[in-house]
């Protein structure tokens, strides 16, 4: 029965949970004042009770003690997932932590909702690794057993894009075909659909993992790593001449999922290595300041926030990096962002006609591209859908919750056995 049935979005940088209310998705408060919830937890030091969402990330910016987490998403399928690690003040593992937090968002849409919920269907990309089905099938069922060990007695999984679909038909004119284009915080997601009234007909379905979280990566080590020492020099410890220095650490310090794991002592003692024997010893001791005060992740959310505001044709800004040394900042251009994008951008045109050809769609059929997910605000997303169809208008739908909407109204599909795609 519907009633039953909780949709959610868990997703890599927010989540939302949602019911059909007659045939209209009541979007649940799982978050005070917002429809979606940080997908983010915080594990403070005395062993208190687990925060998530901005509980989480208020705890880290006041400086409390303990472990900010976040894009646990992108974990799943890999061996990290299931790796024991201290954390709160006792071992667990990133599928205890992702369990705790749907537990938890299930006890708060209950608390809204009235009512338990027995069933959950739940988005899922399309493919949470790019070409490799082994990893994406175990990536499912990581994610099932999740919801499972959170008190679900039953759970299914829609494509992301499809879900949007069906919220999102609406905005492109009856019979016509559409294009889903879905950026979320760890994958691209793609859907060809034709609307018939209020039926939609899914003619393809395609997805790589390239997200929010990559386009950080990449801003982050082409504007504020630098300020740290990468790309610097090392003298070598025994003999004349210079080296390169080590990437490894500044990959980790600029990937969201492997931020926590950096703060490890054999890190800041090779990072100490570091600072005695660089050619630019500031810069490195910046380094050496982020990793024992563990900044990092203060550091992703300026990046962050500096991408936004560079974001649009002759925009520009900067990255504040005054928490790590008084004054310091990266500059960010338009200009500049483009260029630490640019790799990005043949990736997605690449998924968005590959994903034409799968449904056998040229792309002047497309009357409607309509863009979902809070990455498609970047420009180049946009830039590279009008590419792809020049012809389509373009507009975008709700873009943090047109996911959870299509699958609060496919929990009614569920029941009947009409969605294919669920299952």
């Amino acid at each position: 029965m519907p009633g039953r049935t909780l949709a959610m979005d868990f997703g890599t940088s927010n989540s939302a949970a949602a019911i059909l209310d007659g045939d209209t998705p009541l979007r649940l408060p799982i978050e005070s004042g917002a429809e979606t919830l940080p997908t983010a937890v915080f594990f403070p030091a005395d062993r208190s009770n687990m925060r998530i969402g901005a509980a989480a990330a208020e705890a880290l910016i006041e400086g409390e003690e303990g472990r900010y987490m976040r894009a646990l998403k992108s974990v799943l399928g890999t061996a990290l997932f299931h790796e024991s690690r201290l954390v709160g003040g006792r071992r667990r593992t990133l599928a205890d932590i992702v369990t705790a937090f749907i537990a938890e968002v299930r006890r708060r849409a209950e608390a809204a909702a009235g009512r338990p919920f027995t069933r959950a269907l739940s988005g899922r990309p399309v493919h949470f690794h790019t070409a490799d089905p082994e990893r994406d099938a175990r990536a499912e069922a990581d994610l099932r057993a999740c919801y499972l060990a959170a008190g679900f007695e039953d759970v299914r999984f829609m494509f992301e894009p499809e879900a949007a679909a069906l919220a999102s038909h609406g905005l492109g004119q009856r019979g016509e075909l559409g294009l889903i284009v879905d950026i979320g915080g760890g994958t691209s997601d793609f859907s060809v659909f034709r609307a018939e009234g209020n039926r939609v007909e899914i003619l393809a379905s395609h997805g790589i993992r390239l997200g929010g979280t990559d386009f950080d990566h990449a801003i982050s080590m082409a504007h504020a790593m630098p300020h740290l020492g990468h790309g610097g020099q090392l003298r070598r410890s025994f003999g004349e001449g210079l080296t390169q220095v080590p990437n490894a650490i500044y990959v980790d310090l600029s990937t969201w999922a492997k931020i926590p794991f950096v703060y490890a002592p054999e890190t800041l003692r090779l990072v100490r290595d570091m600072v005695r024997n660089a050619v630019d010893p500031q810069r490195m001791g910046r380094l050496e300041t982020v990793i024992e005060a563990e900044l990092g992740h203060e550091l992703a959310f300026a990046v962050e926030a500096g991408k936004i505001s560079a974001n649009g044709a002759g925009r520009a800004g900067g990255i504040d990096m005054g928490f790590i040394e008084p004054g310091l900042s990266a500059a960010i251009s338009a200009a500049s962002l483009d260029a630490a994008l640019a790799e990005f951008r043949g990736r997605l045109r690449t998924a968005m006609e590959e994903t034409l050809r799968f449904a056998r769609v040229a792309p002047q059929g497309i009357g409607s591209v309509i863009l979902v997910g809070g990455s498609s605000l970047m420009d180049l997303v946009s830039a590279e859908a009008r590419a792809v169809c020049p012809e389509a208008r373009l507009s975008r739908s709700e873009a943090f919750t047109a996911v959870v909407d299509g699958l609060a109204l496919a929990t009614a599909q569920t029941v009947s056995g009409e969605a294919g795609r669920v299952g």
